[in-house]
């Protein structure tokens, strides 16, 4: 029996960015890299398990927008554009670099790496990744969970609220189900975003818990008795989850973070800003902008602009040990909190953006492959569970109001509520209120008519994304994140205009169905209730 439980738990998210109307769109590329780069090295890290008979826990948030594009044949299909690309760029690096011994090394390595991406996505899982990580679900090792439908930052919805948080929190579940075959377990709180009454949304929906930050649990109502080591029960009997900061700290921080160690691959070294612009042009943006490739030949190497070429045995070795000083950490830790609570095995949230792992940190996925291993094999103080499972271990959990609160600078929504960005909300407050309008004067609404009204529900939830917002804030692709917000409110209104005065453009619906076509079953009459 351990002594207490580590939950590993890793928020895979992305905007819906789907442009038909271009062969080729920059911001496409965030979806192209995280595949190659976070969802394919996680799927070989858990075939890998699965293939030798690994017993381990592992939870994960898919967000709907990143799983409607993960499913859509036309995205589908400009990543195979997208990786066959990266295969001749690397068979033309290999060539180039015949004669440079360690660079010529990581040439090999990134074309086999390409090609093994091509083979595992079109081959294996028939260019569609959900059956992947349903694989590892109903093998019993993965808890995959969901978020709200558009990744809509719940406490600043404050026009029609009640109204905009279920139906952030409705489309989402319903497109789980209809992938999963049963309603999600727990969900994932956009930006752990939350404000006092969001938890009964979630109780309508059959879910069972969601996650915090450290602070809303600590400063909620009465005083948690094991802090941020127990779930606590809402009084809707939705469980909240607190995040420990010591475990985030040891993978986040950037002066303590394992990451920052200077035998990892530098991220911000890539052949598509190094090398010659006549070469690399074919391997870059359309409109000639250059980008990461991925391909990345130098090591963190120091706090300077002197980098030394990369060596993965290096860095695999440095994983291995830091994986290794992970566990190390948790076994005393727990140990400590075990003394402290009797009759309750705590249990230790480490939440963590899952595009962090592959994609910012190179040896992330080796770095878990490392840990669950450890955990499983060599020692026995901890053992890796889930959320859900750690739920049925007790009859009993007490009962608490967890504090406003977000995670981000400061802790409570400036990140998404500053000078930059807060022009955005009298936008979708305003799209709210009308939404809930008219969904309330057409209450059957049949033909064309339900066709305008599923696509005014479609803008508002984009409109709702908190990656505007956060994007205005962080300041890069600032003109796209503006251009979004305005075209979904554009959209919305045109719509609005047409359905109050009775003349629907149906070509203009189809146009805007085929661009945005998320959500395929959405229902606007939520919006009536």
């Amino acid at each position: 029996m351990p002594k207490g439980y580590l939950a590993i738990v890793l928020h895979a998210h992305l905007p819906f960015i789907r442009h038909p109307e271009f062969d080729d769109f920059l911001e496409e590329d965030w979806l192209f890299e995280a595949i190659t780069e976070t969802y394919i090295p996680l799927i070989k890290v858990m075939d890998g398990l699965a293939r030798d008979g690994v017993d381990y826990k592992l939870t994960i948030s898919l967000s709907p927008t990143l799983m409607s594009m993960l499913i859509d044949p036309h995205l589908q299909s400009k990543y195979i554009k997208h990786i066959n690309k990266l295969i001749e760029l690397s068979e033309k690096e290999i060539d180039r670099t015949k004669w440079q011994g360690q660079f010529n090394n990581l040439a090999h390595m990134y074309h086999s790496t390409f090609i093994e991406a091509k083979r595992i996505f079109a081959d294996e899982y028939k260019s569609n990744l959900i059956n992947a990580f349903k694989r590892f679900q109903d093998l019993g090792n993965l808890e995959v969970i969901t978020c709200c439908a558009t990744h809509g930052y719940l406490p600043l919805m404050e026009v029609e609220r009640e109204t905009s948080v279920r139906a952030q929190v409705k489309v989402a579940a319903d497109m789980y189900e209809k992938l999963f075959g049963k309603r999600p377990l727990g969900m994932w709180l956009p930006e752990c975003g939350y404000k006092p009454g969001d938890e009964e949304a979630l109780k309508k929906e059959g879910i069972k818990y969601f996650f915090v930050d450290t602070h809303g649990i600590l400063f909620g109502s009465p005083r948690p008795r094991f802090g941020v080591f127990s779930p606590y029960l809402t009084r809707s009997g939705v469980a909240a989850y607190g995040r420990d900061t010591e475990s985030s700290k040891a993978v986040w921080s950037a002066v303590e973070g394992y990451p920052g160690d200077y035998n990892y691959r530098e991220f911000y070294r890539d052949i598509g800003f190094d090398l010659d612009y006549d070469y690399i042009k074919p391997y870059i943006n359309a409109d000639g902008v250059r980008i990461n490739t991925g391909i990345k030949y130098y090591k963190i190497t120091g706090t300077t602009s002197y980098k030394e070429p990369y060596v993965p045995e290096a860095a695999r070795n440095r994983a291995a040990d830091q994986a290794g000083n992970f566990m190390f950490n948790r076994e005393k830790q727990i140990e400590h909190l075990a003394g402290q609570m009797p009759g309750r095995a705590p249990i230790i949230v480490a939440p963590y953006d899952a595009e962090l792992y592959g994609h910012w940190w190179y040896e992330g996925p080796q770095w878990l492959d490392f840990l669950i291993r450890k955990i499983r094999y060599d020692q026995k103080t901890i053992a890796m569970t889930t959320p859900g499972e750690y739920l049925k271990l007790y009859k009993k959990y007490q009962v608490l109001s967890p504090a406003a609160s977000s995670w981000g600078w400061k802790g409570y929504s400036e990140v998404w509520l500053e000078g930059s960005n807060d022009w955005i909300y009298r936008h979708t407050h305003k799209m709210a209120e009308r939404m809930v309008e008219v969904a309330k004067e057409h209450k059957n609404a049949k033909g064309s008519m339900r066709r305008a009204l599923n696509q005014m529900a479609r803008e508002l939830l984009l409109a709702q994304s908190s990656d505007w917002a956060f994007i205005m804030k962080t300041g890069s692709h600032v003109p796209y994140a503006v251009e979004r917000l305005r075209q979904h409110a554009e959209n919305f209104n045109e719509l609005y205009e047409e359905v109050k005065s009775n003349e629907l453009d149906e070509q203009y619906i189809k146009k805007l169905e085929d661009k945005f076509n998320l959500f395929p079953d959405i229902d606007y009459s939520i919006y009536g209730i």
